[in-house]
């Protein structure tokens, strides 16, 4: 599983002019799914969205996770972070899960995600969506989860 992590002030996912999710500070993750991708990879890239401490203490060092802050955590499907680069000029996405195996995991991502963690919002699979955010830092952690 790919993920990128904007940690935020705020963000939001609009599609067709709607609101469907919406965070004030947190983390902003978009996750792409592999076609190895497990149940057990889910749970331990949640382990690691939830308590992944880039959050600034009293003394201003990034020690604090999402739960310590009482952020939101938006999850949003992007399977253009498994873009491979390496020849020509348009991306190939052959190392992304085949799009009915990603929705599952992506469902079920959430699914987990909710039942860990009370404030979750989501984008919604497959659609075109427009993500506003306001990047605090600017902090943005590419991850690898196997």
């Amino acid at each position: 599983m790919l993920i990128l992590i904007q940690r935020v002030k705020q963000a939001e996912v609009h599609i067709a002019e709607n609101t469907v999710g919406a965070i004030s500070k947190g983390l902003l993750v978009f996750v792409c799914a592999e076609p190895t991708d497990t149940s057990t990879t889910l749970d331990n890239a949640l382990k690691k969205i939830i308590n992944l401490r880039i959050f600034a203490d009293a003394e201003g060092k990034m020690n604090l996770n999402v739960q310590q802050i009482n952020g939101g955590i938006l999850l949003v499907s992007q399977f253009t972070l498994a873009a491979d680069t390496q020849r020509g000029n348009r991306p190939s996405f052959t190392k992304c899960a085949p799009p009915d195996l990603a929705e599952q995991l992506y469902d079920q991502f959430i699914s987990k995600a909710k039942a860990a963690y009370p404030q979750i919002a989501t984008g919604q699979f497959g659609a075109d969506m427009d993500v506003h955010l306001i990047n605090d830092g600017p902090v943005t952690i590419p991850m690898q989860i196997n």
